[in-house]
């Protein structure tokens, strides 16, 4: 007869598995910023060390009132996506020689911390990596990274 041992640190139910070692994905939330960009090579690093996926995810965000004065705003967040993603496969065109990590590139439409969420959940990410905010309104109210933080779903990584 067999009996299984989870360890004591492994809560109950917890599906832990023994011959596991190091995450699988690790996923990255970009926006263009010098920080996300940042963040990127972070996570792109973590990912190679570890063989890892690297999952980078960008949340085109909706911008309600500017529909209300004729912008296109889909449009304009449709083609930073799609500028996004260039930028991402030129970079990896150029180091593919350097090392080899997968990656996949993904986007999301609405509310940036709703989207990096979802695509962490379905990704099952063993890590987030996300830029610090550079905006200082977000010192008062919160911002992506710190609920992010917050919500206690995965380990998040903020680089500077």
């Amino acid at each position: 007869m067999t009996e299984e041992i989870t360890p004591k640190w492994a809560p109950s139910g917890s599906g832990f598995e023994l011959g596991t070692d190091g995450p699988r994905v690790i996923m990255v939330g970009v926006d263009g910023s010098d920080s996300s960009w940042r963040a990127a090579a972070y996570a792109a690093g973590l990912a190679r060390r570890q063989n890892a996926l690297l999952a980078i995810v960008y949340v085109q965000p909706y911008m309600v009132m500017a529909g209300a004065y004729g912008a296109d705003v889909q449009g304009v967040t449709q083609e930073m996506a799609e500028d996004l993603a260039r930028e991402i496969h030129d970079h990896a065109e150029r180091v593919k020689d350097v090392y080899s990590t997968r990656w996949k590139f993904l986007t999301r439409r609405g509310d940036p911390y709703l989207g990096l969420s979802e695509a962490a959940d379905e990704l099952k990410a063993d890590g987030v990596v996300v830029g610090a905010s550079e905006k200082t309104a977000h010192r008062l109210i919160g911002s992506v990274a710190v609920r992010l933080v917050k919500a206690g779903r995965w380990p998040v990584t903020v680089v500077p």
